[in-house]
């Protein structure tokens, strides 16, 4: 589902893209090296084309002075011509190792993003993903890293190569006649007038385009994932038209912004072109007039007016792709820019040796006083206190909304209290490092996680040293020694997406993935929802065996599966409403007694 700050960005200032430049910049300083080294090939490939026309210009004099007399000197022109080849071949050959440079850096600076953000993932709250789209998430770390990635390899090098290039000529077009350069001079305004004005137009739809193509994207998502909801309700009519308006919204802004970029090379083309027939009409009269102008010098100062066109072009076109750039870069480092998590007090495991320390935690569990709310001013725990005895069973039931599964993510530390302490083992939570915390529990959740690999992978997921034996006495704990025997292949069958696996049978895979891990403490999030009366007797079964001797939080709607709990907490409104084992809050005949009857009113 989308969250509230997946919407488009109505505009990109010129100090964003000052900025996104110059994070891009900073991120990359490891490849700067690089990036210096093939700039200086860059400029040597400029000098050697810089100084050809000069070599031209002697052939070409020589062409025409000699002509007519017969009086060419064919070693001259051979050995000129030669030059002419080296040089020009020097340039392409440096240009080519230069650019080659820039392309694996950029190859790599781009491979070092995707790292950046796939470390950021496992590091921003779980907040961040309440409220952003899983297709935008993407988007960032697939299409704004590739587009930066292909921008920069693209356009780096053709406006370092260009900038020098134009500065050079600057140069040879003066020394070689200061009147054609000013005439060629004349169209720099003019250029830079129209270059600033289509890139201000240009900006904002580049960046509209990017951000759409993550909106995009989201919606993609979720639909996929929403196909069966989709399908049951017949709203695949109402899906296409809204995904048809935002596909629409993107291909107009994409031809907007195509065009705004498009339109930047022909207009300084358009304008060289001026310049161009400009010159040529100032040389033949200047070579008219005696002022020491030959046909090889206009000749030389052509190729140079050339060569002045064609940086200018590819700044525009290089200017032109930094702009999705720059567009790609602030949707990146947002997300990298994002906050953390709050960092750990201590590094150090205090229960010990992390080898050993599962042994020694005695599970008991004190809730003091604990105050939460996900927005700063809307409080939804209030004042929530419990204390837990070691090896004890504890369910948690509530209406939907209650605070159940809030209260075992805070004793997961995911996501941070506001006030009040949780202590295991008399120690909180908070004075932890959170892969400690993690690492002694065991976590059963109603929807299963199931990534592709053998099923021996899935069951076994993360947990070191695990024999043959254990694996095949946890497969017979969780009832699943059956099911994996009517597999192809048993434990070394491939899972995929499209293997035909039950959520049953996936929800007992991951009980044996606990059961596997060996963790003192235990929490089970409705791990027998949507299930089928049969397997939900399999299951619980399985979670008896899974929570003997373990301090466990079951959380259940369905209230027959924690009848034997040794303590039911009973929420409302994130607060404790009742305490007491199932028979005991019958006999209150209180809110859950309303609830347990009225689940069981019909059987």
């Amino acid at each position: 589902m989308r969250g509230p700050n997946t919407g488009v960005v109505k505009g990109h200032q010129t100090g964003d893209t000052r900025r996104s430049i110059g994070k891009m910049l900073s991120s990359s300083k490891n490849y700067w090296p690089s990036f210096i080294i093939s700039t200086l090939l860059l400029i040597a490939s400029v000098v050697f084309t810089i100084i050809a026309p000069t070599y031209l210009k002697e052939l070409t004099d020589e062409i025409a002075n000699n002509a007519v007399a017969k009086t060419i000197d064919l070693d001259k022109i051979k050995n000129l011509g030669i030059l002419l080849i080296i040089f020009y071949g020097l340039s392409a050959i440096l240009s080519y190792f230069a650019n080659f440079i820039i392309t694996t850096s950029t190859q790599k600076y781009s491979r070092d993003l995707r790292s950046a953000i796939t470390k950021k993932i496992n590091k921003i709250p779980l907040k961040y993903f309440d409220t952003h789209a899983t297709g935008d998430t993407l988007s960032r770390l697939t299409n704004d890293v590739d587009q930066i990635a292909t921008s920069l390899q693209q356009s780096m090098g053709m406006l370092i190569q260009s900038v020098f290039m134009l500065i050079g000529v600057l140069i040879a077009m003066f020394i070689t006649s200061w009147q054609m350069a000013l005439t060629a001079m004349v169209s720099l305004p003019l250029m830079g007038l129209f270059l600033l004005l289509i890139l201000k137009i240009a900006m904002p739809q580049f960046t509209k385009r990017q951000e759409l193509i993550g909106k995009v994207n989201g919606v993609v998502e979720e639909n996929y994932s929403g196909q069966l909801v989709i399908k049951c309700f017949n709203a695949s009519n109402r899906v296409n038209e809204s995904f048809e308006k935002d596909n629409t919204d993107l291909q107009h802004t994409m031809i907007k912004a195509q065009f705004c970029g498009g339109f930047m090379q022909p207009l300084m083309a358009f304008i060289s072109y001026v310049a161009y027939a400009a010159v040529c009409t100032v040389g033949g009269v200047l070579m008219n007039s005696n002022a020491g102008i030959t046909m090889g010098t206009i000749t030389a100062f052509l190729v140079y007016v050339n060569l002045f066109q064609s940086p200018l072009s590819q700044i525009a076109q290089g200017l032109n792709t930094m702009q999705t750039a720059s567009a790609a870069s602030k949707r990146v480092f947002e997300f990298l820019g994002e906050d953390e998590l709050v960092p750990d007090k201590t590094d150090k495991n205090l229960f010990s040796d992390p080898k050993t320390h599962k042994e020694k935690i005695q599970g008991k569990i004190d809730f003091d006083n604990v105050h939460f709310g996900y927005e700063p001013n809307h409080e939804i725990i209030h004042g929530f206190s419990a204390s837990i005895k070691p090896g004890m069973k504890v369910a948690i039931v509530g209406p939907t909304g209650a605070g159940k599964t809030t209260m075992v993510n805070l004793l997961m530390r995911f996501y941070e209290i506001n006030s009040g302490n949780i202590k295991i083992d008399n120690v909180p939570t908070k004075e932890m490092k959170r892969a400690e915390i993690h690492d002694i529990f065991g976590m059963v959740l109603q929807d299963t996680w199931m990534f592709e690999g053998t099923l021996r992978e899935n069951i076994v997921y993360n947990t070191p040293n695990v024999t043959e034996e254990e694996l095949q006495e946890v497969c017979k704990e969780a009832n699943i020694t059956h099911f994996i025997d009517t597999l192809p292949g048993g434990l070394d069958y491939y899972i995929t997406d499209d293997s035909s696996i039950s959520g049953g049978q996936k929800q007992l895979i991951t009980i044996a993935r606990a059961m596997l891990r060996k963790a003192p403490l235990m929490i089970l999030d409705e791990a027998t929802s949507n299930v089928d009366t049969r397997t939900e007797e399999l299951i619980q079964e399985a979670m008896d065996k899974l929570t003997k001797g373990r301090t466990s939080f079951v959380i259940a709607h369905r209230l027959s599966t924690i009848k034997n709990a040794d303590m039911i907490l009973v929420m409302n409104n994130g607060n404790i409403i009742e305490t007491g084992n199932h028979e005991q809050l019958m006999k209150q005949n209180g809110f859950y007694a309303s609830l347990y009857n009225s689940q069981f009113a019909f059987e």
